[in-house]
């Protein structure tokens, strides 16, 4: 579903600022993997989503979804292949609109616009059906505006918004940081129930070692612009904290010295 060749990205290239931030980073997802990113500040790990959404484009490599190489294509002509949701609740929603029409917008993604009713009844029903499995009893409140959600439960309607049309990659960027404890872990069940129901190919970045143990199939250990540690299956159900605590320090010869990821 998803490979990068060599991907190589350096900022500000000669310069005093120059940051090499992607170093050569080669990975292939198949079709259902759900893969968990970690790393210190600055490893790479939105770098790489960054890389695979177009934000920018890379300096040396090649990005290929579902069989379509999207290197050359701009962040607009790729978004027909991804869904992703961002560590800011206010990012991904319209918050003057309504929970309804915010779905619709989403629904119409990639769509040609004409003059007709807006949503439909059955439009309605739909929506308020998807709003249920969110189990946030946000289908009594259609009508709101998106503005006055908290941001666990704009998390949450950003989740349906991003899916809804079944991309071929779903990219969640550090998108339970910047939530309390217990309203993360409810965005994180539910991202576990819709990337399940919905069969998605996905990768979510995070700071919490424990989370990136615990959800998707796959780990990905990532240190200066490139991926230092690949575990799947079996082998990472059984890690722990203090096991990726010593990974990284036997793979990369250094000490993690991140306040976020250790007390994360």
């Amino acid at each position: 579903m998803l490979e990068l060749n060599n991907v190589k990205k350096t900022f500000n290239l000669g310069t005093i600022n120059e940051k090499k931030a992607l170093t050569g980073v080669s990975l292939t997802l198949d079709e259902g993997d759900f893969v968990t990113i970690i790393g210190g500040n600055g490893a790479g790990k939105s770098t790489t989503l960054n890389a695979i959404a177009g934000v920018w484009p890379i300096d040396y490599g090649s990005i290929i979804i579902n069989g379509v190489n999207v290197t050359g294509l701009s962040e607009h002509r790729r978004a027909a292949f991804l869904g992703r949701v961002f560590q800011d609740p206010m990012t991904g929603t319209a918050a003057t609109m309504e929970i309804q029409e915010n779905l619709a917008l989403a629904a119409r993604r990639g769509q040609s616009r004409s003059l007709k009713w807006g949503i439909s009844r059955k439009e309605k029903a739909h929506y308020r059906e998807l709003l249920k499995t969110l189990d946030l009893g946000l289908e009594d409140r259609m009508t709101s505006k998106v503005g006055l959600l908290s941001g666990g439960q704009r998390q949450a309607l950003t989740l349906l918004m991003a899916t809804l049309r079944s991309p071929k990659l779903l990219l969640l960027d550090e998108h339970t940081a910047a939530l309390d404890p217990k309203t993360a872990a409810k965005v994180l069940e539910i991202s576990d129930k819709i990337i399940a129901d919905n069969h998605l190919t996905a990768m979510m970045v995070t700071h919490n070692m424990n989370d990136a143990i615990v959800h998707g199939n796959r780990l990905i250990m990532m240190n200066d612009g490139k991926i230092i540690y690949d575990v799947k299956g079996e082998e990472k159900k059984k890690l722990t904290v203090d096991d990726l605590l010593k990974k990284f320090e036997e793979v990369s010869g250094s000490s993690l010295n991140n306040d976020r990821m250790l007390l994360g």
